[in-house]
């Protein structure tokens, strides 16, 4: 016979485990929110002219869509998660130059692009340089489509991370950076921008490598 007394016990556990699985759910979306929706943009960097130009001047060929800017937008505190739902930063990749590009499986020229970005990343990713791809497939089963993708096609050398809730590319937007997919942004090892590409490239050429060399130094 069943104890009445323990039912109210099991329902405040209950009770206490739903609390605690909303509860971590708010806070994904808060720190993916805050990140990307009411960044502190203008005090992040200083302009950086002569850098990007230095990017810009490299910039030839297949590479030759690619701008510099180097105006003092920041992405430090730009959010997404990674392929278990953990959220991050892109100031955990601080020391590091970063090419990170904004991608979806239901966009061809993304579609197209990507083995020459998972060429770039084996051939220069370093503690110097990253690439870093962040997919856009919102909805239901969005990062399942993006992980079977990276997997059909191989490309090992591209970690998944997403921006499921879309928050971080619509920033982009907003400052003129970003209109439509592809889109990649250039960043020094501060998080700073230097440079901005709409549209797909050949990253894996003599181009593309003379881009990184200009963002590293190298």
């Amino acid at each position: 016979m069943t104890d009445p007394s323990s039912a109210p016990a099991r329902f405040t556990r209950k009770r206490v485990t739903m609390l605690a699985i909303v509860s971590a759910v708010v806070a994904l979306v808060l720190t993916l929110v805050l990140g990307n929706v009411w960044p502190a943009t203008a005090s992040q960097c200083a302009p950086q002219v002569v850098r990007a130009q230095q990017v810009d001047a490299a910039a030839l060929g297949n590479l030759a869509a690619l701008t510099g800017t180097g105006t003092g937008r920041g992405y430090a505190d730009l959010s997404f998660t990674d392929a278990d739902g953990a959220a991050h930063r892109l100031s955990e990749f601080a020391g590091k130059s970063l090419l990170v590009n904004f991608w979806a499986t239901w966009c061809v020229p993304c579609r197209e692009e990507m083995p020459a970005l998972n060429a770039l990343a084996e051939g220069r990713n370093s503690d110097r340089f990253a690439v870093l791809t962040i997919n856009l497939d919102i909805g239901e089963g969005g990062l399942d489509k993006a992980r079977a993708f990276l997997a059909d096609n191989q490309l090992s050398h591209l970690p998944l991370y997403a921006d499921s809730s879309f928050s971080a590319f619509d920033r982009l937007k907003r400052e003129g950076v970003a209109v439509g997919l592809p889109a990649t942004v250039l960043l020094d090892e501060k998080g700073c921008e230097l440079a901005i590409l709409q549209g797909p490239a050949e990253w894996n050429s003599a181009d593309g490598h003379a881009v990184v060399e200009a963002l590293t130094g190298s």
